[in-house]
């Protein structure tokens, strides 16, 4: 067969079968991406004679003799197709796993398709963007500023990786071939709960093609946590990476390595496993009751009761809340359900190992290389020196990522073998086997008095940490903050972490927060209106406020610095503009029309240790390179690393060389979570900068025998008085007396402080079929000072976009097996285009104490709010409240009253 690739003839047979997007990829076309494998994402899409096409579900032998493109033939070097100049300026990415796809299916829109995006769109999906910026990008809308030296800051300069991820050229964990690599596939538990009897190999590695089989029998004996926090004591060491008992459908029972994916995936099917099947428990409160099935032994050292399945308790009060609920005029009582929510990052896991000059090199997709290094020397017995782990690009994270789950098995292998070995998560591995969102049902009593001052504030949560304990104890800790927001001198916290034969629980945006959040937030709604008042009205007089204790599990000393009245204008920003927009009509007279808001404060940084390194070194190229551990994968912290440093240095973002997220290159960083990218790392690389910064001036000072505080940074050199000096000459000064511009500073995540905010919605629900449509979004932020105001709207939206996921479509939904049913993005459901409303996001004017340039993450609080004040919305339209996530339509119609419900003419 013949193909013509972006100009290029191969004359090349595809594998019987061979879809078009495998076939390319070997081929060397690594921008075309795998998302799913089942034409739901769009992430593959090229073109077949100029026509987009889902590279996935096409069988390679159709582009026999005809012209594919890929977005790396879409433009020339040099000169960019304009659709990818469009997304580069708008910019329409985050992460970049998604925009080769979008490019390639915008690219060919006539003028009636630009005017009807939801359907045009409706083939490609992103996880991380909200889309706005999407639409902006394929309506050459641009937002992209150039910065003037020494002015980066506050200006929404491009990313660095910008023109690599427009071009196809940004390489992701998988966009790379080893000669000889070997390819590791998993088979998985179909029992939810088991004993491994015994494992016959004998028809596997008879397979041509297979080289080994492992099983629990194969691999270290040591218990780990796959979950990834710098002091690991956190999460309980209660896995082990293949083990003979399982205890979620799922769970790895082998792992197959083969000279293909084809081989092993057979040879997984050829394994003959003996199971002694035992009783399975998945509600979390029938975990807890006695007689219960124990899925983890007394020998655990880390389990708090196992003869009731809790991983761990937390049992908190402030003041007495009996004598406070006894002091109210109204009690309102509720409990609220969230379910089980994926990630969704279009980049599955995956990892690649190999052997080089005898240490162990690991390349994978993680939001903590340096972290992973640390669990893969105590798992394999290895030094540091033995170990390098590094990340290229990283498709969407999340939280997702901030697990090991396919470093170990890899490692394994390549330590057994020798040879390259590789393992990439399917899908379906995605939604069956990585760690979901905490199922978490929170049961809320509020007292207040009748001019709506709190009395009592009393919370009970009991939380699905699944099979394992990975951020089970962090996340229950973490919701505790939900009561945070609150003024009240009686508040009682109750929380269980409890384990369920379902697969493990783990790290997503808002980390813990989320699931109390949509709690609080509904109730504090329904207390409003059980005292007829004003929801905002409530909030105002309740919400803490500079000065005053930050009271949530304790009131002893925490490192929380509470300086600014944020919140408070969140509020009254969002009510402002909720005012302005109500005269916005019904879509017609069969809708019922509400509107909600709520809110939440987050604390900038995790409780836990984190501490970031940055090195920046002036080079003898006269640009500075600054190396941070940070992971890049869409949360923007490698543009504001890279425009902090250019504004302290004097210079502009394209002078500054940035090496990142490799532990032979860069100094230890715990990782990019709990929007810690910014504010820890972003610390780090503030202090390095200056430093390198102050050595430069002293040096020039020194040179020109001019007083330090008369010289100052300019693009490239330095101005003393009255005369300038160049870097070339300082450099070449400094190099003949053995000197370097070089310096490294560490940041750690104390003291913390917190941001702010509201989400607000106008909804319209279809009193015939339950259909919620937003008729206007929007939400209030308190990021400090903005380093790029185009990322901080960008990661408001994304945000917004995966908690009206979260609140309308998105579940996990388990049968009484405890096997996901949905296991694809087509039956799972995270948002479209068409599902996402434009939101109006307002910034706060404010400056942090402690973040760097007195800035404040946004990745992570702005999902928050937004559940409840969708929730709040929908009874304000329909008098209904529904307490139980997602807001599905029938679960919508199910509850509306029949007057309502009827037909409308």
């Amino acid at each position: 067969m013949s193909y013509i690739v972006n100009g290029k003839r191969f004359d090349r047979e595809p594998a019987p079968g061979q879809c078009l997007r495998t076939f390319l990829r070997e081929l060397g076309h690594f921008g075309v991406k795998k998302g799913c494998d089942a034409g739901d994402c769009g992430a593959c899409t090229v073109w077949l004679d100029g026509v987009p096409v889902h590279s996935c579900i096409t069988p390679a032998f159709r582009a026999d003799g005809r012209e594919v493109t890929t977005i790396e033939g879409l433009g020339k070097p040099g000169a960019l197709h304009p659709v990818q100049r469009q997304f580069e300026e708008a910019p329409g990415f985050q992460c970049g796993f998604c925009t080769a796809g979008m490019i390639m299916t915008s690219a060919t829109f006539t003028e009636d398709q630009k005017a009807d995006l939801p359907r045009a769109l409706k083939g490609n999906l992103c996880r991380c963007t909200g889309y706005r910026a999407i639409e902006d990008a394929v309506k050459g809308v641009s937002a992209v500023e150039t910065a003037a030296p020494g002015k980066a800051v506050g200006t929404s300069v491009g990313a660095p990786a910008g023109h690599d991820v427009v071009t196809g050229h940004a390489e992701f964990t998988m966009d790379t071939h080893i000669d000889g690599m070997l390819h590791l596939k998993v088979l998985h538990s179909p029992h939810a709960h088991a004993r491994i009897l015994s494992i016959d190999k004998s028809a596997a590695l008879a397979l041509p093609g297979v080289h080994r089989v492992y099983t629990w029998d194969d691999v270290p004996r040591r218990r780990f946590t796959t979950a990834i926090h710098t002091d690991h004591l956190v999460d309980p060491d209660d896995t082990y990476i293949l083990d003979d008992t399982v205890r979620f459908a799922g769970q790895r029972v082998a792992a197959v390595l083969a000279d293909t994916v084809g081989a092993a995936e057979e040879g997984c099917r050829r394994l003959a496993v003996e199971y002694e099947v035992l009783p399975a428990v998945f509600d979390p409160e029938a975990a807890m009751a006695d007689g219960a099935p124990q899925l983890h032994g007394s020998d655990d050292p880390f389990v708090r009761d196992p003869v009731h399945n809790i991983l761990l308790e937390l049992h908190s009060h402030i003041g007495d809340v009996d004598a406070g609920f006894a002091a109210a005029d109204v009690i309102h009582e509720g409990t609220y359900f969230s379910p089980r929510v994926q990630h969704a990052h279009l980049e599955t896991h995956g990892s690649i190992a190999w052997m080089e000059d005898g240490r162990l090199n690991v390349r994978t997709s993680s939001q903590s290389p340096s972290i992973a290094k640390v669990k893969l020397e105590y798992l394999f017995a290895l030094r540091p020196d033995q170990v390098r782990v590094f990340c290229k690009r990283v498709g969407g994270g999340f939280g997702g990522k901030q697990e090991v789950i396919a470093e170990d098995l890899v490692a394994l292998a390549t330590l057994d073998t020798g040879r390259p070995t590789c393992l990439e998560y399917t899908r379906e591995e995605e939604f069956t086997t990585a760690s979901p969102r905490h199922p978490m049902a929170l049961t809320v009593k509020l007292g207040a008095k009748a001019d709506g001052t709190l009395t009592a504030v009393q919370v009970r949560n009991v939380s699905n940490t699944g099979a394992y304990g990975n951020h089970g104890g962090e996340t229950v800790y973490a919701g505790g903050a939900a009561v945070m927001i609150y003024r009240c001198p009686n508040k009682r916290y109750d929380a269980y972490s409890v384990y369920t034969n379902t697969v493990p629980s783990g790290a997503l945006r808002g980390y813990g927060m989320t699931q109390p959040a949509f709690a609080v937030e509904s109730a504090m709604d329904e207390l409003a209106r059980a005292l007829h008042l004003d929801p905002l009205e409530l909030r105002r007089r309740n919400i803490v406020r500079p000065g005053e204790p930050l009271v949530a599990l304790h009131d002893g000393p925490d490192d929380v610095i509470f300086t600014e009245d944020g919140l408070a204008k969140c509020i009254d920003l969002v009510g402002e503009a909720l005012a302005r927009t109500a005269d916005r009509p019904p879509p017609g007279p069969a809708w019922l029309v509400g509107a909600g808001v709520a809110s939440s404060l987050h604390e900038t940084a995790p409780p836990t240790e984190h501490l970031s390194e940055a090195w920046v070194t002036l080079g003898d190229d006269l640009l500075y390179e600054l190396a941070v551990g940070t992971a890049e994968f869409g949360e923007g912290t490698s543009t504001a690393h890279v425009q902090i440093a250019a504004n302290q240095l004097g210079t502009t973002p394209s002078r500054i060389r940035l090496v990142q997220s490799d532990t032979d290159r860069t100094g230890f960083d715990t990782g990019a979570f709990a929007s810690a990218g910014l504010f820890v790392a972003g610390n780090a690389v503030l202090r390095a900068a200056n430093a390198v910064r102050d050595r430069i001036l002293h040096f020039a000072a020194a040179h020109t025998g001019v007083h330090v505080v008369m010289c100052t940074m300019d693009d490239d050199g330095v101005v003393c008085g009255d005369r300038r000096v160049s870097l070339a000459e300082l450099v070449a000064l400094a190099r003949a007396r053995g000197i370097r511009f070089t310096a490294a500073r560490k940041a750690y995540g104390s003291p913390r402080s917190v941001t702010s905010n509201t989400q607000g919605f106008r909804v319209a629900v279809h009193r015939v079929t339950g259909e919620i449509r937003i008729l206007y979004s929007v939400h209030a932020a308190d990021a400090g000072v903005i380093i790029n105001p185009a990322q901080v709207r960008g990661q408001v939206e994304g945000g917004v976009a995966q908690g009206i996921g979260f609140a309308l479509t998105e579940n996990h939904h388990v049968d009484d097996n405890g096997v996901m049913v949905n296991p694809n993005l087509r039956n799972y459901r995270i948002p479209t285009y068409a599902d996402i409303p434009r939101t109006e996001v307002l910034l706060v004017d404010s400056a942090d104490s402690v973040g760097p340039m007195r800035a404040k993450g946004m990745a992570e609080c702005c999902i928050n709010p937004v559940a409840p004040a969708l929730a709040n919305a929908v009874h304000d339209a329909t008098g209904v409240r529904y307490r139980a996530l997602p807001l599905t339509p029938e679960r919508i119609y199910g509850r509306l009253p029949a007057e309502q419900s009827v037909s409308a003419g």
